[in-house]
């Protein structure tokens, strides 16, 4: 199984929005895919609360069967289409990948 965990720190606005509306927004596209792609197992998005200096403000962890899964997802067509939005929103990305 891998773990896919994806965390953003967004600007403050972006798409004519302020950080917690696009967060929202962010939300509500990845949660989208729940379902929709091979593969995927799991998919949970959710809101920092703890407000620190270190803190993201939105993370992404979702599960696949293998990396063959991950590296398909990565190039689907409905995740690719999000890419822009998310993009634009973002100040910062993390990311970690691994196998259990």
């Amino acid at each position: 199984m891998i773990k896919h965990i994806v965390m953003w720190r967004l600007k403050e606005a972006a798409h004519g929005n302020d950080r917690q509306t696009n967060a929202t927004l962010i939300k509500e596209k990845l949660t989208a895919l729940r379902g929709r792609i091979p593969g995927m197992t799991a998919l949970e998005v959710g809101f920092d609360f703890s407000r620190t200096d270190s803190s993201c403000d939105v993370v992404l962890y979702s599960e696949f069967v293998d990396r063959q899964a991950l590296e398909a997802y990565q190039v689907n067509a409905e995740h690719e289409a999000l890419k822009p939005f998310i993009g634009t929103a973002t100040i910062e990305r993390r990311i970690a990948d691994y196998e259990v």
